[in-house]
């Protein structure tokens, strides 16, 4: 059973809850309740829960800091959170804590039987994991070099052995010297451990099931495997291994597939592989690479490739951030397309970022200039692009704020001529910017909803309507007509009643007659 601690102030819903739910049929028990943030979290300290549901409302500490404050102490307590229909969008906030289960008050045992049921499947999930993982690192602990691991290693690096060899080495293996083989060489996508390679090792081998030999050398893990009758069946196990790795580890893993071969070719296939592990480089992430895969973008390479790099360093200059991390997302998504060689590919992506980074402050300039070392002996251009995007979103935010004073003085004479000419019936985005402004009015635009958080047009109306239902306040007996001509809408009272309705929820008669 797995505990539970509810927390609401209000103990009309407390014991409600409390009674309603049969805690039991979600494998779940109601170990301590409380009224407040406070109370719930010395609970939290003594009995350790696994799950609280909790009100977002409360004196003291609410639901949210309870979440943040909980969320530092005891990550892996799961969360369910009540909050009233304006609660909703503050309640939500507590997804940076992991929290995904958010229920409307009033509610019922079906509503939170739901969220009940998916989080025991979750924390059951994670245990699995967890022995898992425990169990690796138990083996882990107790294995020894294996004779077998060994004279792999052996085989593949020293063109000393040969076919006389696997003779020698063939009942050992119990394995027909007749029988073709193929070998699996895998790299994780990351700062891989000894633990991540034993494991994907022996994820391979029980999925696979009918491998020869397996060993890891370096920072690859090797698997020799009879050459199948059906290859799209070993694919599909490749990709469950994958699969699999990575939901223990949250690690991705490219893995080279050599061409069948006799058994003492290995160290051949073992060179074939590293090279099909070369073009791991262009991929975004892990995945199945062949010799096939490696020709096929061989022949789809241009000799030479071309980016405006002021489509780039425009958008930085001048501080929009959306437009430079588009510019650099094509960038990028056009040297995959190139598929030059990588030294060529890397060479153009150090031109660019040495654009860049003449955009950033002199002070940061030379930490900046650091990264290029590390760029160069990267080994994906993934990688690569995160650097980059790390630098374009810093250089771009400072230029923003180097900006800002000059745009928020933009902004605010655009809401002084809105007030001025809220009744004029030309007031518009390109009136305000052309007339009187004299800037590009989609730039404008762009100024005035960073600023604002509203479009143009959107805080226009409000506005207006705001001042409608002021003047019907202090005069119950204006004319609908009047309304509409002070408001820029002319000789069109039905326009501006359909406006009223849409953005009030009644009409501007209705509206007084309340």
């Amino acid at each position: 059973m797995y505990k539970v601690l509810l927390v609401d102030d209000e103990r009309i819903i407390l014991d409600g809850i409390s009674q309603m739910v049969d805690w039991s049929y979600y494998r779940t028990s109601l170990t301590a309740t409380a009224r407040n943030g406070l109370e719930a979290y010395e609970s939290i300290m003594a009995e350790e829960p696994d799950i609280v549901i909790t009100d977002i409302r409360m004196p003291g500490m609410d639901g949210l800091e309870l979440v943040a404050k909980t969320h530092q102490t005891h990550p892996h307590v799961r969360f369910i959170v009540l909050s009233g229909f304006r609660e909703f969008e503050y309640a939500s906030k507590a997804m940076q804590y992991g929290v995904k289960h958010y229920l409307l008050k009033p509610t019922n045992e079906i509503k939170i039987g739901g969220p009940l049921a998916e989080i025991v499947d979750e924390l059951e999930a994670d245990a699995k994991r967890e022995a898992f993982v425990s169990g690796v690192k138990e083996r882990l602990e107790k294995v020894m070099p294996h004779v077998k691991e060994q004279v792999l290693k052996e085989f593949v690096t020293n063109k000393m052995y040969g076919r006389r060899d696997w003779d020698y080495y063939r009942s050992l293996f119990q394995y027909s010297a007749d029988k073709p083989v193929r070998l699996l060489l895998f790299q994780l996508e990351g700062d891989a451990q000894f633990e991540q390679l034993f494991a994907i090792k022996n994820i391979a081998q029980e999925i696979i099931g009918t491998t020869l030999l397996a060993t890891t050398l370096g920072d690859h893990v090797l698997v020799l495997v009879e050459d199948p009758t059906d290859i799209i069946e070993l694919n599909r196990k490749i990709n469950d291994i994958r699969q699999t790795f990575r939901s223990y580890y949250k690690m991705d893993a490219s893995i080279a597939l050599s061409e069948p071969a006799p058994i003492f070719e290995a160290r051949s296939l073992y060179q074939e592989t590293l090279q099909c592990l070369n073009y791991r480089f262009y991929l975004d992430e892990g995945g199945l690479i062949t010799r096939q895969d490696t020709a096929i973008m061989a022949d789809g390479r241009l000799d030479q490739f071309h980016f405006d790099e002021d489509r780039l360093l425009m958008p930085v200059r001048s501080g929009h951030l959306k437009d430079a991390e588009n510019a650099l997302s094509e960038f990028f998504n056009r040297l995959k397309e190139a598929q030059l060689d990588i030294v060529k590919t890397k060479s153009y992506v150090i031109g660019q970022y040495v654009s860049l980074i003449r955009l950033a402050d002199s002070r940061a300039v030379e930490d900046y200039y650091r990264n290029i070392p590390s760029i160069i002996e990267m080994n994906a251009l993934h990688a690569i692009q995160a650097v980059l995007e790390n630098a374009v979103r810093a250089i771009t935010n400072a230029r923003y704020e180097q900006n800002k004073v000059k745009y928020i003085a933009f902004v605010r004479q655009t809401i002084d001529i809105i007030e001025q000419y809220l009744g004029n019936a030309d007031l518009s985005l390109t009136f305000v910017a052309s007339k009187l402004l004299f800037i590009n009015p989609e730039y404008l635009g762009k100024l005035f909803k960073k600023e604002t958080g509203e479009k143009f047009t959107t805080y226009v109306l409000k506005l207006r309507i705001k001042q409608a239902t002021e003047w019907i306040a202090t005069d119950p007996d204006i004319k609908i007509f009047e309304l509409a001509e002070r408001l820029g809408y002319g000789d069109n009272p039905q326009y501006f009643s359909q406006v009223f309705k849409k953005y009030m929820g009644c009409t501007p008669s209705e509206y007084m007659k309340y």
